[in-house]
């Protein structure tokens, strides 16, 4: 293989896919948003750290330089992983470490992602609002279930991908995870923090969960790059603590729902709002009541008669923004359901879409400003009716929560600070 500096990226020269729809990538099904894997049982590894399984906030640097200038960062479920120069080749599975190797400027150097084709048009579709930031891996290997032997010849430099999701997926071993270690490049990444979910066997006594951005910071380690992320943090901070200082009392705010979909709406799954993990990460910190309650938890099925029992003053769609999803037809629908439509999010025309639950730090700074408008646009400004294929809305500067002039510059390294 030889790298594309036309199109700017790492890839294999010949498509290939593994069956999977984009469809069905919308709804993170595949990528297991939610729910218990129990994957194949493993020994124990010498070189991981003991730890609990709790979610952490420290963001303390953990990199260590030795003498032939090499380092170490350290990361659960890993351990301490030492890398003897910065990756230059970056094989990802979910997109929210493939986000950060995005906001890190190193996104020309992923080689593999889940749903290629599909997460390249939604990314972009946020990107569009960075300058000089963008995406091109429609012709990247598609990695959910890659075969051992795939990795081989992608011969990567870093697998940011987590050992214990691998070992969850037909065919894999901790003893191929182990081997692709050795002789091709080592893990690092962390993917049970996604909704604090149970580890596969044997990967459970010491596994650890983190926030989104503090997983992104020890990416940052990896890839020499703490200058850009902590610019990113400051406006991510910044980001929140504008959010949060402007909400309405908790007996003001409306209830909600989020909830996926076939196209037809035959098939209708719940995401639970508030619930631990990067998933919601977006949606935490606006303090919205979830109308679903205790009664559904996340990935389980519904219908309209659950939806309207529960009878959200917002509802949330998402993968609305995936390219073969058309939110006017989901209008359509649920306006001329006789069940649906009594729905109070359906009746107020408060029917919105969301993008990616897989979501890197730049698009959760996206999503936090989506979903702030969506359910408070009296407090934030109106979020405007999405339509198919249509990219994130401009925003005046009197109107957008972030100044993504800034993100931009912190990406694409024209910030003096990175």
């Amino acid at each position: 293989m030889a790298r594309d500096t036309q199109a700017g990226r790492w890839c294999p020269t010949r498509r290939r896919f593994l069956g999977v729809g984009s469809g069905v990538a919308a709804t993170c099904l595949l990528a297991g948003c939610t729910g218990s894997n129990d994957g194949n049982e493993g020994s124990k590894s010498d070189d991981r750290s003991s730890t609990t399984a709790t979610e952490t906030t420290d963001t303390e640097t953990e990199t260590t330089d030795a003498a032939d200038g090499s380092y170490s960062v350290s990361m659960s479920p890993m351990g301490k992983v030492t890398f003897d120069a910065v990756p230059e080749d970056i094989f990802t599975v979910l997109t929210h470490h493939a986000g950060m190797a995005v906001a890190l400027g190193h996104g020309d150097g992923v080689n593999s992602l889940h749903a290629p084709e599909y997460y390249d048009t939604v990314m972009n579709l946020y990107y569009e609002r960075l300058d000089g930031v963008s995406v091109d891996w429609s012709d990247c290997f598609s990695s959910w279930g890659a075969p051992k032997e795939e990795l081989y010849e992608l011969d990567s430099d870093v697998h940011l991908a987590d050992p214990a999701e691998m070992v969850s997926m037909k065919n894999w071993s901790r003893s191929d995870v182990n081997e692709i270690a050795k002789n091709v490049g080592p893990w690092f990444g962390n993917s049970y923090s996604d909704a604090n979910r149970k580890p596969p066997k044997g990967w459970r006594d010491d596994y650890e969960y983190y926030s989104l951005w503090d997983i992104f910071g020890k990416v940052a380690q990896v890839f020499r790059e703490e200058a850009r992320y902590e610019a990113l943090a400051v406006v991510h901070a910044d980001l929140v603590s504008t959010i949060e200082s402007k909400l309405p009392p908790e007996d003001e705010r409306p209830t909600a729902i989020m909830v996926t979909g076939s196209a037809d709406l035959s098939d209708i799954w719940a995401y639970k709002l508030n619930a631990p993990g990067f998933l919601s990460a977006h949606i935490r910190p606006l303090g919205v009541t979830d109308a679903f309650g205790s009664k559904v938890s996340s990935n389980d099925k519904v219908d309209f008669e659950a939806m309207l029992e529960a009878n959200p003053d917002v509802l949330l769609v998402l993968g609305g923004m995936a390219p073969d999803h058309e939110m006017s037809k989901t209008r359509e629908i649920l306006e001329s359901d006789p069940v649906a439509s009594n729905i109070s999010a359906v009746k107020k025309d408060r029917v919105f879409v969301q993008g990616m639950c897989y979501q890197g730090p730049l698009v959760n700074l996206f999503q936090l400003e989506m979903t702030a408008k969506q359910l408070y646009p009296d407090v934030f400004g109106e979020w405007p009716k999405f339509s198919e294929s249509q990219p994130y809305p401009k925003f005046g500067a009197d109107e957008e929560l972030f100044d993504k002039q800034r993100v931009a510059d912190i990406v694409t390294g024209r910030a003096d600070d990175v």
